[in-house]
């Protein structure tokens, strides 16, 4: 029960008590009133409305959290990933200290475990970030950019990789900016099921060791990261690897991701997303931007350089539920000698919301998108683009 829930129960209980003080002096029954019935507590899994809502058990929930969503990635097939969040202080006090440990598994043999903790310091104007993953994932590679070769026949492989990141970002006086930089090491097995001297086999070492300083700048005025309804979030980030740094090679990347979110009125909202990455000639294929859109298998559409644009709009049709529908399309290429050979691919699709926590505004649900294989679904926990 909530300390104010708990004082009107008192001070009601006691104005009833003194209006009626003088019947009961004045009279001597021979027996002790009727305890008044107590109150039910309230249900902290229920809203004001009566609906299921999260709200109440988010605000008084302490130690751990269990966390659990189905995997539907088409690139890795159906699976499971869960874990526990310990969380040090109510989501009412701000953005929460939160540590994080999990493990993943899916149908093609791919598997992980992983751990992240997020903390704050200094009036909650520095941020801090920990985390690091021990993963086998077994994908498939349809080249760098377009290559007719691989469109239909694709090479099988398996990425190991074992690393982590420390990273800390500070905001900048009173406005919505954050400067950060991170640094983040990688030891990655990499092993195909092709012999050496497939044709588009990538030239890389069965062994692959990453290291760099990852600088940031983050503009984020968005209501909330979990389902905004307005605001903006812009980032961008620079990696800068090296030998010097602990990995094998030198190389670069640079990346802009730029969201807005806005209220079209009565209960449309409309959200739009860009992002372009660029990385250099050294980089390890598996390290080179890829399109990520529902309905697009991940790491299928590599290039050198990447672009890629999605809307979505969210219509709340009815007290707690809401449809969206969504559209995009990216392009990722290589450039040799003034010669772009692009890899271009579009997909969109459907889905319905449920606001599972108002106060914190968590929406979750499911999408159905239609891209080049054909439909796929997705379990979604807040937005699509969700960015903490």
């Amino acid at each position: 029960m909530r300390v104010a829930t708990f004082g009107r129960a008192v001070g009601l209980s006691l104005m009833s008590l003194l209006l009626q003080a003088p019947n009961v002096m004045g009279q001597d029954t021979g027996t002790d009133p009727a305890p008044a019935a107590a109150q039910p507590p309230p249900n902290p899994l229920r809203g004001d409305d009566g609906w299921v809502d999260l709200s109440g058990f988010l605000d008084k929930k302490y130690g751990f959290l269990p966390i659990g969503t189905l995997i539907t990635e088409p690139s890795v097939g159906l699976g499971f990933a869960g874990g526990l969040a310990f969380i040090d202080a109510p989501f009412s006090q701000g953005r929460p200290d939160i540590t994080f440990v999990g493990a993943m598994g899916t149908e093609n043999g791919s598997k992980g475990v992983f751990a992240a903790d997020m903390r704050h310091w200094l009036d909650r104007r520095l941020e801090t970030r920990v985390a690091a993953i021990f993963a086998s994932v077994n994908l498939d590679f349809y080249g760098i950019g377009e290559d007719p070769v691989l469109a239909d026949n694709p090479l099988r492989y398996n990425l190991e990789p074992i690393g982590g990141l420390v990273e800390a970002r500070y905001r900048l006086g009173s406005s919505s900016f954050w400067a950060g930089v991170g640094y983040a090491y990688a030891q990655t097995l990499v092993a195909f099921d092709s012999p050496a001297g497939t044709p588009g086999l990538p030239d890389v070492s069965r062994t692959s060791k990453v290291g760099g300083l990852v600088p940031s700048l983050t503009l984020d005025s968005r209501d909330n990261f979990f389902t905004p309804t307005r605001g903006s979030y812009l980032e961008t980030t620079v990696g800068i690897f090296s030998q010097t740094l602990g990995g094998d090679d030198d190389f670069q990347r640079l990346s802009v991701l730029a969201m807005a979110y806005t209220p079209l009125g009565g209960a449309l909202f409309l959200g739009l997303r860009g992002q372009a990455t660029t990385s250099s000639g050294d980089t390890p294929f598996y390290l080179r931007p890829y399109i990520y859109q529902r309905g697009v298998p991940a790491m299928r559409y590599l290039g050198e350089e990447m672009a890629q644009g999605e809307a979505e709009l969210r219509w709340q049709f009815w007290r707690r539920l809401s449809a969206v529908a969504f559209g995009g399309a990216g392009a990722a290429w290589v450039d040799v000698e003034g010669i772009v050979s692009p890899k271009t691919v579009g997909a969109g699709g459907a889905g319905f919301r449920y606001e599972l926590a108002r106060k914190y505004g968590i929406h979750m649900g499911v999408d159905v998108a239609f891209g080049p294989d054909g439909p796929a679904y997705y379990i979604q926990w807040g937005s699509a683009w969700v960015r903490p």
